[in-house]
């Protein structure tokens, strides 16, 4: 027997998304019932196993103070400001122009502001030292690439903060409620249809929004968007991504919208046994101190520019470039001098895939790779520095290795012992390609009409990314877009 509810707004998605517009939805008195397919403890969507990164617009660090969480290290920062400009830019640069304008500039003007809504709410930020800073010699930090603020906890903490102001408004959280379709009346999207453990349910709504993120968890839906080998990828977040709530738009005359052909997928760890949808260690399973070192594939070569740019507007690609190599495999290659200098939550963490060796060719043999070959890599790396500029990783410092691919930026010689190889392969985030809509969340069919009764946000909704993007902008958009959506369900 089905079991029917009824509310005002069903917010389909329990993630950073899902949650702020239940936010906005019940700031104007509407009941909210928000659908989680996941248990309870295993709630939160992607959201949950991300970094808390979230870029946004400012003018330096005193723009930033009466939000953020205070730090006794404020007096030696450096927050460069971060404008609409460069926001706009960096999206256009990253994307190949491919992203939608009219969504690229509610993003670029709304962020900041939701921010410090959601800060009013009880969420808790704070500059991510650990991740977009380096320490320069005198003691002083300096921030870089764009990236500055982030949630107190991470992921975890931006669900927990989340999940308590909903309670304190509220919200009914129903855990352990998969949607799989909707419900449709006269043209109208009417509610959504559940299953849970105890048998289906039925959520009748005046507005349905979808937060329910994309299908990089399903393993046929990745070969069939993405390609060939992209069954391979390890899911770094929630398993629960499914795709089921794209197609049930589809079928009711829903547009896509952005590039179904393109992700969001990082260098993760390879061999960790619990390297797939892993709460404890979250984010910690990425590898992102590459711009330092150099990548090289199984036979001993590397195969792409880790120094092309900053670490924020290159990694969310390289995870496909390590996809396409021999084995879906890669290894991060440190120095000794090297190896200070890389993140310490990613790099020191429990279990991690490494390999440590006192001359390279003895690194070759314990990751299983031709001695020569990889010498003959590193020897000719080395050879082509440009060793007259400085090395310095707070700018793009302009040393260059002039090998083929380059290395642009960041080229230090691999030369002093011990040798750290790390491996990594390809970890999926969440697909680019979604829902077509308006600059409020509304979905629109073909002819761009919008479905009444629809709407959507966070990483259902399609246009604002294609190929790569720039880091924080995701839970950026599930921010803006997931308030424009509860602000008018």
């Amino acid at each position: 027997m089905t079991h029917i509810l009824a509310t005002d707004v069903v917010v389909v998605g329990g993630g950073n998304a899902g949650f702020t517009a239940a936010h906005a939805a019940t700031e104007r008195g509407r009941r909210v019932i928000v659908l989680e397919a996941g248990t309870e403890d295993m709630a939160g969507g992607n959201s949950f196993y991300t970094a808390g990164a979230t870029r946004i617009t400012h003018n330096g660090l005193d723009d930033l103070r009466p939000w953020l969480e205070p730090d006794e290290r404020w007096s030696t920062t450096v927050v460069p400001p971060y404008s609409a400009d460069e926001y706009r830019a960096d999206l256009e640069k990253v994307t190949e122009g491919r992203n939608d304008p009219e969504l690229t500039d509610v993003l670029v003007q709304d962020a900041t502001d939701a921010l410090i809504w959601l800060h009013e709410k009880g969420l808790k930020y704070r500059l991510m030292y650990e991740r977009q800073a380096y320490e320069r010699p005198d003691g002083s930090h300096l921030f870089w690439g764009g990236l500055h603020v982030g949630n107190v906890g991470g992921g975890e903490g931006l669900i927990a903060d989340h999940t308590r102001a909903a309670r304190a408004s509220g919200v009914d959280i129903r855990y352990g409620h998969r949607a799989t379709d909707l419900i449709v009346d006269g043209g109208r999207v009417v509610g959504v249809t559940a299953a849970t453990a105890d048998g289906e349910v039925e959520v009748r709504a005046e507005s349905v929004i979808l937060t329910a993120g994309g299908f990089e968890a399903n393993a046929g839906m990745r070969e069939e968007y993405l390609g060939e080998g992209w069954g391979n990828a390890k899911v770094r977040g929630t398993p629960y991504n499914q795709g089921d709530m794209l197609r049930a738009a589809l079928a009711v005359g829903a547009a896509r919208g952005g590039d179904w052909n393109s992700c969001h997928s990082v260098q993760w760890d390879a061999f960790t046994a619990t390297n797939e949808s892993n709460r404890e260690l979250t984010n910690r399973l990425t590898r992102q101190s590459y711009p330092l070192g150099i990548i090289v594939n199984r036979e001993g070569n590397r195969f792409l520019d880790e120094g092309a740019d900053f670490r924020n507007y290159t990694y969310a690609k390289y995870g496909r470039e390590i996809l396409r190599q021999p084995g879906s495999v890669a290894y991060q290659v440190f120095d000794a001098e090297l190896r200070p200098h890389l993140r310490t939550e990613e790099y020191d963490m429990p279990g991690i895939s490494v390999e440590v060796a006192d001359t390279i060719e003895e690194l070759a043999e314990k990751i299983g790779i031709d001695g020569a070959a990889l010498t003959a890599t590193v020897d000719a790396f080395n050879a082509s520095i440009d060793r007259d500029r400085p090395f310095d990783p707070t700018v793009k410092d302009g040393r260059r290795a002039d090998v083929v691919p380059p290395k642009s930026n960041w080229a230090a010689a691999i030369e002093t012992g011990p040798f750290y190889a790390f491996g990594v392969t390809c970890g999926i985030t969440f697909t680019f390609g979604g829902l077509k809509s308006d600059t409020e969340g509304r979905v629109l069919d073909a002819d761009g009409t919008p479905l009444p009764g629809l709407l959507v946000a966070g990483e259902m909704l399609g246009g604002l990314f294609s190929g790569n993007y720039p880091g924080g902008s995701g839970l950026a958009a599930g921010c803006v877009f997931g308030r424009r959506a509860g602000a008018i369900a």
